[in-house]
């Protein structure tokens, strides 16, 4: 039995029900801990009746897609990913022309690369919320429902594909 020490992921764990395990997951109170027949068990970090057969310091591992999903979400709050997309040649100078169907009422006029870019940066957000939802707390059902809305989201933009130059920037839905 050891004193209580904060235990980073990857550190491995001897407990007296469960047997021998790894943390995979650190809390503010617990861990989560994979044992070999028991599966995944939360542990507070508090509790102290377990033998620590091998200690990672906290900040020693993370794994590589926690930190891709920090950088990413440090990049894009500070502006530090600048992500060129490009507006279709046939568009470049062009006026997005709004044509109220009651007559006496004004033509709304905007450029298009201005138009172009709200698109874009609607986009851009709905990435920043799926990285979000994927690095929540949530449980696995709640981010596949979350992750079905904005997939729906996609689908609905689909119509503004034709201002993209390339493909590869295109809105995409559901796959049928």
């Amino acid at each position: 039995m050891n004193e209580k020490q904060d235990l980073g992921v990857g550190s491995r764990v001897r407990h007296p029900a469960f047997g021998d395990g790894v943390i995979i997951k650190r809390y503010k109170a617990a861990y989560d801990v994979t044992f070999m027949i028991h599966g995944i068990k939360s542990v507070g970090k508090d509790y102290d009746k377990w033998e620590v057969l091998e200690a990672i310091e906290p900040e020693a591992v993370a794994s590589f897609n926690e930190a891709e999903q920090s950088l990413i979400r440090i990049l894009r709050t500070y502006n530090g990913i600048d992500e060129t997309t490009a507006l279709g040649d046939k568009w470049i100078d062009g006026q997005l022309i709004l044509q109220p169907g009651e007559e006496g009422l004004a033509n709304k006029e905007m450029p298009i690369d201005t138009f172009f870019h709200k698109i874009v940066m609607v986009r851009d957000r709905l990435r920043v919320m799926e990285q979000r939802i994927n690095a929540s707390n949530l449980t696995d059902e709640e981010k596949v429902n979350l992750q079905q809305y904005i997939t729906r989201i996609y689908g609905s933009l689909t119509s503004f594909n034709a201002l993209f130059k390339h493909k590869d920037d295109h809105f995409r839905g559901q796959k049928k």
